[in-house]
C-alpha cells in the first residue's frame, strides 16, 4: 500500500481541523453534463467545503482552472446561504513555484497548489495517531 505524506497540512494557512468526509470522485451535474471531484470534504470549523483534486504529474496551468470551476459548482449546488466560500487544493506529484503562482494570480477563489510525496511506510507520528491492524479487526467482530 501507497501512502501520501500529508505533511504539508501543517504548512497551510487555514486549519483543516474536523473535516467530513464526503466522497470520493463526489459526481456533480452541473447542465446536464456530469462532473466528478477527486476528493470533497465539508470543514466543520471553516464552514465551508474543501475541493481536493489529486493529479498524477507535474501542475499544469489548465488544472487551476479546472479546480475553479469545481468551487464554483460546488457554491452554486451545494454550499448553503450559511456556508462560507469552498476552498481548492490541488496536489501533484511537482510543481513549478512560477508556473503555480501565474495560474492562480487572479483567480479570486482560494485555491492552493503543492506537491506530494509517495511512501510506503506511514510517518511514525501519524502512524501513532492511526488504530493498529488488530484494533480494527477487534471492533468490526
Amino acid at each position: 500500500m501507497v501512502f501520501p505524506r500529508l505533511d504539508w497540512i501543517g504548512n497551510t494557512h487555514c486549519t483543516f481541523a474536523f473535516p467530513v468526509f464526503l466522497g470520493n470522485q463526489y459526481h456533480l451535474n452541473v447542465g446536464g453534463d456530469d462532473f466528478y471531484i477527486d476528493l470533497l470534504f465539508y470543514n466543520l470549523n471553516l464552514r465551508c467545503y474543501v475541493v481536493i483534486e489529486l493529479k498524477t504529474g507535474e501542475f499544469k496551468p489548465e488544472y487551476a482552472g479546472q479546480l475553479n470551476f469545481y468551487l464554483s459548482a460546488v457554491d452554486g449546488i451545494l454550499k448553503k446561504e450559511q456556508d462560507n466560500p469552498s476552498v481548492g487544493l490541488l496536489l501533484c506529484k511537482s510543481k513549478n513555484d512560477l508556473v503555480a503562482e501565474y495560474s492562480l494570480k487572479d483567480m479570486s477563489k482560494p485555491i492552493g497548489v503543492s506537491a506530494y510525496q509517495v511512501t510506503s511506510k506511514l510517518p511514525e507520528e501519524l502512524e501513532k495517531q492511526l488504530p493498529s491492524v488488530e484494533d480494527i479487526q477487534k471492533r468490526i467482530k
